[in-house]
């Protein structure tokens, strides 16, 4: 998708704020000095069994964009691909469950569109505003800063032990509980600082999306894996091989950027790298100020810091 992206030319408008040239979380673009829009949009396939669930994670994580940039949500567009014979029973639950993690979020769903599939999916575009000098991104991180993050990993990987049945139900349930859990607050306890940058942690895992981190500001992240918070069971069925095809991927492309200068225990390297679904926000602000934030938010924890270019983006210590 990078070089796909490299040849899309560049539309020179002074309003847009952020586009996609730092692979940052959500488009901006002002519209008067004080109003920007904060635009994002994401979908994928079912991760739960139940199709209430499903909706409202899918809800969560579209949403979590707009957050990551400190915006706050106002409209949403459903995206839906769902089979032609299938369950409506079903389908009514899912656009149900979306509803109501959308109204949690004070967001307001005023259309979408539909499409035949036998693969079901399910999103939403999300809209948002944001004062256009409160913009929040991932090229903003400076040497000395602190790395908070907010949530615990291993959606990916916990999600693939439930598909091969070994999954426990608590560890399953945990899963769950985080996924549904809104970035709404994280981002409000976060705008009361001089936060200098922040990314949501989604598909690319904590260390691809730590790599774009870097890669904007042209800085490097150390990461102490020993502070970083795993959802119960992860390790252990990191460790028995339930990797989702996405961790393989991520490895694969982001290997070249990253050194490990320890060695971590079986299934924690692994993890690092594991897609997360509603994942938390990995935020850079300063040492004192990331030592607040991490007494004010419930599940905060600074993992590591920022420092001046390396050889390799992201380290791992």
């Amino acid at each position: 998708m990078d070089q796909v992206l490299g040849c899309l030319p560049r539309v020179e408008d002074e309003n847009v704020l952020v586009g996609f040239d730092t692979a940052d979380d959500a488009g901006v673009y002002r519209l008067t000095p004080e109003c920007a829009l904060v635009q994002t949009v994401d979908f994928f396939t079912p991760i739960v069994d139940d199709p209430h669930t499903f909706g409202a994670i899918a809800a969560a994580n579209s949403l979590s964009d707009v957050y990551a940039m400190g915006g706050r949500p106002i409209t949403a567009l459903s995206i839906l691909a769902y089979p032609a014979k299938g369950d409506l029973a079903d389908l009514k639950a899912i656009l149900r469950g979306g509803a109501a993690k959308m109204h949690e979020a004070g967001c307001v769903i005023i259309g979408g569109h539909s499409v035949s599939d036998d693969e079901i999916k399910f999103g939403y575009a999300v809209t948002g505003t944001i004062n256009p000098d409160a913009v929040i991104t991932n090229s903003g991180a400076r040497p000395g800063d602190d790395l908070v993050f907010t949530k615990r990993i291993g959606t990916g990987v916990v999600s693939t032990a439930l598909k091969r049945g070994i999954a426990r139900e608590e560890d399953v349930r945990a899963a769950v509980e985080s996924m549904l859990l809104l970035n709404r607050e994280a981002c409000e306890r976060m705008l009361a600082f001089d936060v200098h940058a922040c990314t949501d942690i989604t598909g690319f895992g904590l260390i691809g999306h730590a790599r774009e981190m870097a890669a904007a500001a042209a800085v490097s992240l150390e990461i102490e894996a020993e502070q970083v918070r795993f959802l119960p069971g992860a390790v252990e069925y990191a460790s028995q091989g339930a990797l989702p095809g996405g961790l393989r991927n991520n490895r694969e492309f982001c290997a070249g950027s990253v050194e490990v200068l320890r060695d971590l225990p079986a299934g924690i390297e692994d993890l690092l790298y594991d897609p997360q679904t509603s994942g938390g926000l990995l935020i850079a602000l300063p040492p004192e100020h990331a030592c607040l934030l991490e007494r004010r938010l419930n599940g905060a924890r600074r993992i590591g810091r920022v420092t001046g270019p390396q050889a390799t983006p992201v380290r791992i210590l």
